[in-house]
């Protein structure tokens, strides 16, 4: 046999050509933005009939390849150069959104042709959303007038979920906000957005995309307080925007704080310091002793690894939390504070199972240590708890409560007897 490797046979002759597939296609929009201004010239103000139009118009146009061409001509008239400028060179439509009439009716008119279009070609729905992002970072070279019916559009559009608040992250740009037209523009927005749906709506599509927090970086850093935003957007009729803003950012400050205090309890700090910590805060932020002892309960219970065996829990709770008795005590000097107390000490059982049966004993320490009276306990046995469980909690609770109680009997006697 011959040692020789035998040579592979190698084909000759036609030269395939590439794949028809491989092939990238020129990008020539063209033909499809006259297709489209034709249709709109025909069709004029009669919005139910572009919305006929555009539907039919899928079936045969690629839709799909020109997306953009797509939106750029509904809502400017033409395709868009880099800035926002109209392109020169390319056929144009005077029907368009930003020749339409600035007001709402006309505008959920627009956002109704978006939604149907947007319903029937489903897969229309990320470059929709990747056009509003570039229609608000041109919004610079737009005419005011543009820019409010684009702002209402935009509003209307979010209400009914058509596209996500994450867009909103175009306005953040740092030469829009310098020149105070992502404000302008977030007031026309919003506005719309209310009009359509209230704040709780509009507050949970902001935290749905981490934007409820961002709020304030539509203005500069040098004006970037919660008292600029605040009276800004009060003085345009958007209080309750300005509203959630402020609560926002105080659950910002006592997230803020609570890390801070857990990390002065896993160092060890003096308890005195903390004290003074916490009340320069208090003050700092305007919160209220109530709110407080909530985010000291559970600052102290998070700043340990508790044991995972139930009979073992409450021995480590009771050293625990006597240990930081002083730090709950200085924050319950009111007797709100103390049932607001109970009630975290209720629902953190509740809610962290190997507590359950300790619910008693943590407040009948507390109650030794003076944090909670007996007034704040009878009133959360008697109507102040809550339902999380109710009825094994107070169960527990009975004995002491009728302890308390004959306590309460035999002190009132003793007084009466003395006058």
């Amino acid at each position: 046999m011959s040692n020789q490797r035998q040579q592979k046979p190698t084909l000759t002759g036609q030269r395939f050509k590439t794949r028809k597939r491989d092939e990238k296609e020129r990008f020539d929009p063209t033909q499809f933005q006259e297709s489209i201004v034709q249709g709109l010239n025909q069709t004029g103000t009669d919005l139910e009939a572009v919305a006929k139009f555009l539907d039919a118009s899928g079936a045969k146009l690629d839709y799909r390849r020109y997306a953009e061409t797509l939106f750029d001509i509904l809502v400017a008239g033409g395709m868009l150069a880099p800035g926002g400028t109209l392109s020169d060179d390319m056929t144009r439509t005077e029907f368009c959104l930003f020749t339409a009439q600035e007001d709402i009716e006309t505008m959920q008119a627009y956002a109704q042709v978006f939604n149907k279009l947007i319903r029937r070609y489903k897969y229309l729905e990320k470059g929709f959303e990747e056009e509003i992002k570039k229609l608000l970072l041109f919004l610079k070279g737009f005419t005011e007038s543009e820019r409010n019916k684009l702002a209402m559009l935009t509003g209307i559009l979010l209400a009914n979920g058509n596209i996500s608040a994450s867009i909103l992250s175009s306005l953040f740009n740092e030469n829009l906000v310098k020149e105070g037209v992502s404000a302008a523009f977030a007031v026309k927005l919003f506005k719309s957005w209310l009009n359509e749906r209230d704040i709780n709506s509009v507050a949970g599509n902001l935290r749905k995309v981490g934007m409820d927090n961002r709020l304030m970086e539509l203005f500069p850093a040098n004006k970037r307080s919660c008292e600029h935003f605040s009276k800004y957007f009060t003085d345009a009729g958007l209080k309750e925007l300005s509203d959630f803003a402020r609560n926002q950012q105080s659950i910002g400050a006592r997230k803020e704080l609570q890390k801070e205090l857990q990390e002065q309890m896993s160092r060890g700090d003096p308890l005195k310091d903390s004290i003074t910590y916490i009340r320069e805060e208090m003050k700092k932020s305007n919160i209220s002793e109530q709110t407080m002892i909530g985010i000291i309960w559970s600052s102290v219970m998070s700043s340990v690894e508790w044991n995972k065996k139930e009979e073992l829990v409450t021995e480590q709770a009771i050293k625990h939390l006597k240990q930081y008795s002083p730090l709950l005590k200085a924050f319950t000097s009111q007797g709100l504070s103390e049932v607001t107390l109970l009630l975290k000490i209720q629902e953190y059982c509740y809610d962290n199972i190997d507590f359950m049966k300790a619910f008693q004993k943590i407040v009948v320490l507390l109650y030794k240590a003076d944090v909670l009276s007996e007034e704040a306990i009878l009133k959360w046995y008697s109507e102040a708890h809550v339902s999380k469980g109710k009825s094994i909690f107070l169960e527990q609770m009975k004995k002491f409560v009728e302890w308390l109680k004959n306590a309460e009997e035999e002190s009132e006697s003793e007084e009466e007897e003395a006058d």
